[in-house]
Formats: C-alpha cells, sequence, structure tokens
C-alpha cells in the first residue's frame, strides 16, 4: 500500500511542477503584449474565486487564527507579493530555463535559513552541499561576465522572497488551514497589483490572450492543490526529489514554445544546483529513518 502511495505522490508532485510551469509560460507568451500587473489582476481575480470557493466548502473561512499566526501570515504576505513581483519580472525578460535553474537553488537557501533563523541542526556534509549549490548558482549568472543582468538580480530576489515566504509558513500552527493561507495571499496579490494597475490605462486583450490567462489561473490553482495533496500522501522523503521536475518541463517547453536553449554553462550549474538538492534530501530521509529506528 506504501509503495502505490508514494508513487502517486511523486505523481501528483511532478503533476503541480507541471502546473506552475505551464501558468509561467501561458504568462510569458504575452510578455511585450499586455502589462504584467494587467495579467496579474486578471488572474488573481480568478484564481482568488476559486480559492475562495474552495476555502469556504472546506470550512476553512471559519477558521480565527491566533495573533502570532497572523502576524505570520502577514510576513508571509508580503513575501508573496515581492515573490511575484521579482519573479514575473524575470521571467518576462529571461529564458524560462534559466530562471529556473536558478530557482532550483531553493533547497539549499531554506536550509541554510532554517539553520541560521531557526537554529535547525546541519552537519557538515549538508553546509558543503549547499556550498557547493551556491557554486552552481554563479555558474548560471556569472556575475563577472556582461551577461549578468538586472533579471539575473531578480531572479535571486525572487529566491530570497519565497525562502522567506517557506521559513515563515514552517512556523504557522497547524490549526490554520493551508487553504486559508493561499487565499489570503492571492487575494493580496490581486489588490495591491490592482491598485499599482489603477493608474495605467487597461491594454485590449485578443480572445486567444483572454484564454491564455484563463489558462494560467485554472494551472495556477492546480499547482496550489497538488502542492497541498502531495503532502497528505506518501512519504514526503520519497516525492521531495521529484520536485526537480521542474527543470524538465522547463527546459522542454522553454525550447518548444520560446525556442531558447541553456548554454553548457548554464546547464552545468543547473546540474551542481539540482545534484546538490537531492544529496541533502537524501541525506535528510536517512536521518529520518535512523530516528525511526531509534524511537521505541
Amino acid at each position: 500500500m506504501l509503495r502505490s502511495e508514494n508513487l502517486l505522490a511523486a505523481a501528483t508532485m511532478m503533476a503541480s511542477m507541471a502546473c506552475f510551469i505551464l501558468n509561467d509560460t501561458a504568462l510569458k507568451t504575452m510578455a511585450g503584449d499586455v502589462p504584467l500587473y494587467q495579467l496579474l489582476v486578471l488572474r488573481g481575480v480568478m484564481t482568488s474565486a476559486l480559492v475562495g470557493a474552495l476555502a469556504w466548502r472546506m470550512g476553512a473561512l471559519n477558521a480565527r487564527p491566533p495573533a502570532r499566526d497572523m502576524a505570520l501570515i502577514g510576513l508571509r504576505t508580503l513575501a508573496e507579493l515581492g515573490a511575484t513581483f521579482f519573479f514575473l519580472t524575470a521571467l518576462f525578460n529571461m529564458p524560462i530555463a534559466n530562471l529556473m535553474a536558478i530557482h532550483q537553488a531553493l533547497p539549499l537557501t531554506i536550509t541554510l535559513g532554517a539553520a541560521l533563523i531557526y537554529g535547525e541542526k546541519v552537519g557538515w556534509r549538508r553546509l558543503s552541499a549547499i556550498a557547493i549549490g551556491f557554486c552552481g548558482v554563479l555558474l548560471i549568472i556569472r556575475p563577472w561576465t556582461s551577461g549578468f543582468t538586472l533579471w539575473s538580480v531578480y531572479a535571486l530576489l525572487a529566491v530570497f522572497c519565497v525562502t522567506v515566504r517557506d521559513l515563515t509558513t514552517r512556523r504557522l500552527s497547524s490549526g490554520t488551514p493551508s487553504i486559508l493561507v493561499t487565499l489570503v495571499a492571492s487575494v493580496s496579490v490581486m489588490l495591491v497589483f490592482g491598485l499599482i494597475q489603477s493608474g495605467e490605462p487597461f491594454v485590449p486583450m485578443a480572445p486567444h490572450q483572454i484564454g491564455l490567462t484563463v489558462f494560467a489561473a485554472f494551472c495556477i490553482i492546480g499547482g496550489y492543490l497538488f502542492s497541498i495533496v502531495v503532502m497528505r500522501i506518501g512519504e514526503v522523503s520519497f516525492a521531495a526529489p521529484f520536485r526537480y521536475s521542474s527543470m524538465l518541463w522547463a527546459l522542454a517547453l522553454g525550447w518548444v514554445v520560446f525556442g531558447d536553449w541553456p548554454d553548457a554553462l548554464t546547464l552545468l550549474g543547473a546540474a551542481i544546483v539540482v545534484g546538490s538538492g537531492l544529496f541533502m534530501l537524501y541525506r535528510e530521509a536517512r536521518l529520518v529513518r535512523r530516528l525511526a529506528r531509534q524511537t521505541p
């Protein structure tokens, strides 16, 4: 039974990554034709409506998070806003595979952040993996060359914001529904970027652009839902490595849709980052199994 649950969890994780990359691809196809903020507002309206309906159906709207969680949700929402702005701005101005290669560093930054902020124990092997992974990031962005642009900085800032968001999420109490937190983030993104967009004229959209925006909204919802489901089935340590399937989706869609293919150094850097992350997941899984054997 556990084996079948693990396989389902792996498939669900890959589906989640596919949904997120498809969302990014749909939005990127409209870069330069439709303003970013307008797309965020339109997608946000549909996303918030769908998440709100789901939260209502699950009874999450009746939840009353404690004051401590409210403060954490506020910080998490600010980080979400920053991540959305920096990630999508970078996405509109650089190849999707390069951007996703940088974002594969997230497990490394989150592990390092947990050690520095929360005092979580990280052994020398995982610290070494983090250092090697960051060397891989340097190979991708190459700050010593003319290819290092403002958009590379935005990609790094997006990684920082997502790290803050996820580290904050770790501190939320179990009584605060995940779907409620997702709804707050979705509505906040819609409202904040709606206020920014309100001072700009609305750009008319062609039917195919409206269709792409609707498609992006459903994809982002699918990504959120699959990522929640995957945490409830099988073993997390088994499913977690399949998060890196996002790199394969980004390479494939970047080549097919935009005709982009990373150069050899970028691919080498991505391989180093992914390899470092997989090694850390392997070490964490071994630690969990060791603790399980020691528990009477």
